[in-house]
């Protein structure tokens, strides 16, 4: 089975699937694209699909830099973020919470930064992804 919930490869996910899928979260899902945009305009969204073990994610980038991935499951979705060192540092001295530098802290690392991936299931979590979105675009 994928992460994501939209796992075939041939069927790009549409918005009415994307709300059934989601349910409750897809006013997040709404929330966390709106905010992003407000920080980091212009914002491109692209779907992309990483492979059966991934499924579809929808990518947000700014201008050539990708902000972060948004992979929808059932009832909630997942925020993916690929953190340099630098950004890791300054997330380091920021007011995250600390289960949020637990992940960070704990996830994998690869030669281009620090695999990072959040669940949303709440209002709460979005404001922790825009601030996470913000440190890694600033640094």
């Amino acid at each position: 089975m994928a992460l994501s919930a939209f796992d075939d490869k041939t069927q790009e996910p549409q918005s009415r699937e994307l709300e059934d899928v989601l349910v409750d979260a897809a006013e997040w899902w709404t929330q966390l694209i709106s905010r992003v945009r407000l920080d980091f305009d212009p914002l491109a969204e692209d779907w992309v699909f990483s492979g059966k073990k991934w499924g579809w994610a929808l990518r947000l980038k700014h201008k050539k830099r990708a902000v972060l991935y948004m992979t929808p499951s059932n009832g909630f979705f997942l925020v993916g973020f690929v953190l340099g060192e630098k950004a890791v540092a300054a997330a380091r001295e920021s007011a995250l919470p600390q289960s949020a530098m637990d992940c960070i802290e704990n996830s994998q690392r690869y030669a281009e930064g620090r695999a990072v991936r959040l669940e949303v299931r709440n209002e709460d979590d979005v404001d922790i992804v825009l601030e996470i979105a913000r440190i890694k675009m600033a640094n």
